[in-house]
């Protein structure tokens, strides 16, 4: 939830984007003036990359890369001010050294997105002490030992220093989190209630454990310790590393947690209830800035309400179809209830049935796999795997997300999913989420443009939510025409989570913009989905502390799904679906405007 950079994150496919700056409209060069200011654009590009990159060493980890490995990052507020005023540098030098009518297609592309990220972060930087860095949506109390665990690879004896250096400097962020905290609370900024509990214990989980308490090793230790028995080193130095660590985490990795749980139960009190954007200084533009940068357009929030209200009676007669060829004769609450309840629905909540999930979804992934040939030209090369997310951060995970490749193809990309309670776990919806998750969704698209070798760097580890939630969702029902879904009832899980995105633009713009209460919010999903209780709650807690993000699915979704309706219809018999995906994939990720001028040419050169 911090606010960083347009460079820092890997993961910033994942995070919404700001209105296009617009650029002249003039012909681009051609021929080899073009091909040589392309090349050198790059150039500039990715130097700038590496210039934002190196203000952030977890963002260095994420990427594979190993400098910086001792470090985490500053969360102070002078470090976003300190990145938003290195990206106007930069936009500034651009500007100087290239001009749009010197560049090829390409090139045009590049430098009108990179006016489009600083752009973003100008606007957005006015609201960045109105994100709670602690929330039901995680904090550094879980996104440090994530990167640790997940991220820390540990190959010589100085990458396991590097490691220690890190449980050490967690006190520092967890100050910085804590003084951030505090300061927010003085301006009125208080989180809501439903976040504490789930914080605390997300983060007392971390501290559970040798050598803590206890006898068994906690999470950290136990990765560490498997991390160096890995180790070609003496024993000698392998005792002295696990001595450091023990050190570590008993010292300031402790008491970093320690000034944590301070700054949450002297703000607890302080939290009166569950309010939207609306209720937070200047949080109707706020939430404006928000909506456009998670849409990637001009859409009102009561646009998107009433978009939202239209999808989700679209998507129940859908369901309704399903319930009538499955011979149900309730009605579709009803068969929402059965879905809910049904045990053959289930799987058993225990280490098996959480197994058995994971086999299913890794089926789904391996179904896709076969079936893409025919429906896409290019494939990522990036694995992809099936993972539980850890016991540690069960209670703040979303249900299910996903995690790009490193940049060196190291790491593959990771489908997680929660599966902190099976009893709340629909098997009609696994295959459904595998799509839209693993494969043909965001592995597909993620993985695919970071391997894409013409693109700057920028925007290989760039995006904006509404392109790449969009595929996601779109994917869900791409799955079905590619034969994954095997039964009425995996169709029925497909549409149970259309609505659910669906259900989204109604509840987000409902909580920021019209007041809606939590106890409001969640009665609406009910009575509209087949989702789970738990579920339910925790997607709308989602929702009251990311404004915005959640109408990000459907309005991408709907375009792409316009955008390939105009290409069948002006194409006809010269459609081919693997080029329409080529058309939306081979550049990478972009706002939607511009994804439809693309969309364009692609149908316009298919014409001849």
């Amino acid at each position: 939830m911090r606010s960083l950079a347009f460079a820092l994150l890997p993961m910033m496919a994942l995070l919404p984007a700001a209105t296009p700056v617009p650029i002249q409209a003039t012909k681009p060069a051609t021929g080899s003036t073009a091909t040589a200011q392309d090349a050198a654009l790059i150039r500039f590009l990715d130097a700038a990359y590496d210039e934002q990159l190196a203000l952030s060493p977890e963002a260095q980890t994420q990427l594979g890369l190993k400098t910086d490995y001792g470090r985490l990052d500053d969360y102070t507020d002078a470090a976003a001010v300190r990145a938003q005023t290195l990206a106007e540098r930069q936009l500034a030098a651009m500007r100087m050294r290239f001009k749009p009518d010197q560049l090829g297609e390409g090139g045009r592309v590049s430098y009108r997105l990179f006016e489009y990220e600083v752009d973003r972060g100008r606007r957005s930087l006015p609201f960045r002490n109105l994100r709670f860095p602690v929330s039901t949506n995680g904090s550094p109390a879980g996104e440090i030992p994530v990167l640790l665990i997940n991220n820390h690879k540990v190959d010589t004896v100085a990458d396991a220093e590097a490691y220690v250096s890190r449980l050490r400097e967690t006190e520092r962020v967890m100050r910085e989190v804590a003084t951030t905290m505090r300061a927010q609370a003085a301006a009125g900024i208080i989180p809501n209630k439903v976040n504490f509990a789930p914080a605390r214990a997300d983060a007392q989980a971390i501290v559970t454990g040798a050598p803590f308490d206890g006898a068994a090793d906690s999470t950290l230790m136990a990765d560490f310790r498997k991390k160096v028995a890995a180790l070609d080193a003496p024993a000698a130095t392998k005792a002295r590393l696990l001595g450091e660590a023990q050190a570590a985490l008993t010292g300031p990795f402790r008491h970093g947690y320690a000034l944590l749980f301070a700054a949450l139960d002297e703000i607890e009190p302080k939290a009166t209830g569950n309010f939207g954007a609306w209720h937070l200084p200047g949080g109707d533009a706020y939430y404006a800035d928000r909506l456009r940068n998670s849409t990637t357009t001009e859409l009102t929030a009561d646009q998107i309400h009433q978009l939202g209200l239209r999808q989700v009676a679209a998507i129940r007669q859908e369901m309704e179809g399903i319930k009538r060829e499955v011979g149900f004769t309730g009605t579709l609450e009803e068969f929402f209830t059965r879905i809910r309840t049904d045990p053959q629905f289930k799987y058993a909540n225990t280490a098996a049935g959480r197994d058995e999930y994971l086999r299913d979804a890794r089926g789904v992934i391996a179904a896709s796999m076969a079936a893409a040939p025919r429906y896409f030209r290019v494939l990522p090369k990036a694995a992809l795997e099936v993972r539980a997310v850890e016991k540690w951060r069960e209670g703040t995970a979303s249900t299910a997300f996903y995690n790009p490749p490193s940049a060196d193809g190291s790491r593959p990309g990771i489908y997680y999913v929660n599966l902190v309670d099976m009893n709340q776990t629909q098997k009609v919806q696994v295959a459904g989420i595998a799509a839209h998750e693993g494969a043909p969704g965001h592995h597909f698209q993620i993985a695919r443009q970071q391997e894409l070798a013409a693109l700057p760097k920028f925007r290989k580890f760039g995006g904006y939510g509404a392109y790449v939630e969009g595929w996601g969702l779109y994917s869900e029902r791409l799955a079905n025409e590619m034969g994954v879904y095997k039964t009425p009832y995996d169709r029925f899980g497909m549409l149970s989570l259309q609505v659910w995105r669906a259900i989204r633009l109604v509840l987000d713009t409902g909580i920021h913009s019209k007041r809606w209460t939590r106890e409001q919010a969640i009665a609406y999903f009910r009575a509209n989905s087949s989702v789970s209780d738990k579920d339910i709650a925790r997607e709308v807690d989602r929702y009251f502390n990311w404004p915005g993000q959640a109408t990000s699915y459907m309005v991408g979704q709907l375009k792409i799904a316009e955008l390939r309706a105009r290409a069948e219809r002006e194409l006809g018999p010269r459609f081919d679906i693997r080029d329409f995906h080529e058309a939306v994939l081979g550049q990478g990720a972009l706002p939607l405007d511009v994804l439809e001028e693309q969309i364009k040419d692609y149908i316009a050169a298919k014409k001849g």
